[in-house]
C-alpha cells in the first residue's frame, strides 16, 4: 500500500465527501471507513465500521500516511435522551476505538486529525472566543467535553494528535447552507431571533486546507479553531445570502416562531438562536492564509 495513505472515517457525509476530493486531489489514497459500504463512491476504496468496535479496518491503519475521524450523529434533531445518548456516543466511542486501533499499530499513522466542534464555547454572545476562551453551558457543551477528553485521553505517542473545533461550512452540494438558501428562495431568509448571535463560517475549500495541514505539517499539533476569520451575525449574514440568491428583503423571524418552526421539523431551535464568535488563532499564527475570508464572495461562490 502507498504511504500516501489516508483513512477517512465517517466520510460518506457533506465534509467527508469534500474532504476525499481534495485530497484526491493532492494524490492521497483514500479510504472511507463507513457504516454503509455499499453505497456508491466511484473508484474509491471503502470500509465498513460500526464507530464502535474494532474490525478489519483496523489493519488499514497500519503505516498510513494520517487518519481523519469525522464520526458523529448529526445535531440537527431533536435532543430527546434517545438522541443525547446516540449524539455523544457516537463521537466518544469513535474516538476511543480509533485511539486502541492507532495504539496497537507497528507503524501507527503520522497523524490524527479529529472533527470536533465549536459548541464547545456554549452561547457566547458577543465575546471573542479562540482557543484559550472557557467552556460554555448546556448538553452540546457537555458533549464537546467528553468528545475532547477521549481525545486527550488516547495514548497514542508516536501519532501527532491535531484537533479541530470546527464552525460553519460553506460549500455546494449539501451541508446547513443548502437548508437555508432553500428557505431564502422562498423569501424566508429574514433575520432569526435577535440576528445578534454569531454565526462562525468558512468555506469548505478552506476547512480541507486546514484539515491537509493537520495532516502535513508537524507544527499543527494540538486544538485549533477551523473557522474563518470573520464570524459574522445572523442579521449580516442573512442579508449576504439573500444578496447572493438575488433575494429582496425578508420578514424576520421571532424565536418564538423559530421555536416552533424546528420542532415541526424535529430538530432544536436553539441550532439557529444560539452563536459564537469565535477566531482561528492559533491557524493563523502558524502562517494559514484563508482564501475565503469575505463573506459575500464565500457565499457565492458555496451556492448552486
Amino acid at each position: 500500500m502507498t504511504s500516501k495513505r489516508v483513512i477517512l472515517a465517517g466520510g460518506s457525509g457533506f465534509l467527508g465527501q469534500s474532504l476525499a476530493g481534495a485530497l484526491d486531489a493532492k494524490g492521497y489514497e483514500v479510504i472511507v471507513l463507513t457504516r454503509r459500504p455499499d453505497q456508491a463512491s466511484g473508484s474509491r476504496k471503502q470500509a465498513g465500521w460500526d464507530g464502535k468496535s474494532a474490525g478489519e479496518w483496523a489493519s488499514l491503519l497500519e503505516g498510513a500516511e494520517a487518519v481523519v475521524n469525522l464520526t458523529g450523529k448529526s445535531v440537527n434533531c431533536r435532543y430527546t435522551p434517545e438522541n443525547r445518548t446516540e449524539i455523544i456516543e457516537s463521537r466518544v466511542d469513535s474516538v476511543n476505538v480509533l485511539g486502541e486501533a492507532i495504539s496497537r499499530c507497528s507503524i501507527p499513522p503520522k497523524a490524527w486529525v479529529q472533527a470536533g466542534s465549536l459548541a464547545i464555547y456554549g452561547d457566547a454572545g458577543d465575546k471573542i472566543c479562540d482557543e484559550t476562551a472557557e467552556p460554555g453551558e448546556g448538553f452540546p457543551v457537555e458533549t464537546c467535553l467528553l468528545w475532547e477528553q477521549a481525545f486527550n485521553a488516547a495514548h497514542t505517542p508516536r501519532t501527532r494528535k491535531v484537533f479541530l473545533r470546527i464552525g460553519f461550512a460553506l460549500g455546494p452540494d449539501g451541508g446547513a447552507l443548502d437548508t437555508l438558501s432553500k428557505l431564502a428562495r422562498l423569501f424566508l431568509g429574514g433575520t432569526v431571533g435577535s440576528g445578534r448571535q454569531y454565526i462562525s463560517w468558512l468555506h469548505n475549500h478552506d476547512l480541507n486546507q486546514i484539515f491537509i495541514a493537520g495532516i502535513e505539517r508537524s507544527e499543527i499539533d494540538g486544538v485549533f479553531n477551523a473557522t474563518g476569520p470573520n464570524p459574522a451575525t445572523n442579521a449580516e449574514f442573512m442579508r449576504e445570502l439573500r444578496n447572493a440568491l438575488g433575494r429582496p428583503w425578508s420578514p424576520p423571524a421571532p424565536a418564538f416562531a423559530v421555536r416552533i418552526g424546528a420542532a415541526l421539523m424535529g430538530t432544536e431551535g436553539e441550532l439557529a438562536l444560539t452563536g459564537r464568535r469565535c477566531v482561528p488563532r492559533r491557524l493563523l499564527e502558524n502562517g494559514f492564509e484563508f482564501k475565503y475570508s469575505a463573506l459575500d464572495e464565500a457565499l457565492r461562490d458555496s451556492i448552486t
